[in-house]
């Protein structure tokens, strides 16, 4: 949660986030900092950690808005009902989970409580579909790597 709202502070973002003006204030926010407009090198290695931060921000922001979870809805479902629960991770107030199909999703607000109610359910699957898929805020972290 730490990290949405560092990020929406960045774009100064209240509420639902609007991909449109996130794409705007984005475009303006690189013009600002890129590190080509700087001659003195300690403010264009600033500029340089300034603008990967607006770029991770934005990227992370798209990731987590209402119309780009909206476009993967069916992908999503299909993910977290067909392919099971390989592995998962839990920092803070964060639930890495990683489906068999190699898709990784973040869950963000998972308590270390619920986590625990998680982890020693009989089916990881089943208390995840229930009481954690779909009731927390999520994003796709990793996609799943295509092997030839």
């Amino acid at each position: 949660m730490k990290r949405i709202n560092e990020y929406k502070k960045l774009f100064k973002v209240e509420g639902a986030i609007n991909l449109k003006e996130l794409k705007t204030t984005y475009r303006g926010l690189v013009k600002i900092w890129h590190p080509d407009k700087f001659q003195d090198q300690e403010k264009k290695d600033e500029a340089e950690v300034k603008s990967q931060k607006i770029i991770d921000g934005y990227h992370f922001l798209v990731s987590i808005a209402p119309k780009t979870k909206e476009t993967n809805l069916e992908e999503y479902n299909t993910i977290t009902i067909q392919s099971p629960v390989v592995d998962f991770h839990h920092k803070s107030m964060l639930l890495e989970v990683t489906f068999t199909d190699g898709n990784t999703y973040e869950y963000f607000g998972v308590n270390k409580k619920l986590f625990g109610k998680f982890v020693n359910s009989k089916s990881i699957n089943n208390f995840g579909k229930r009481n954690i898929f779909n009731s927390f805020l999520y994003r796709k972290s990793k996609k799943a790597s295509v092997t030839v």
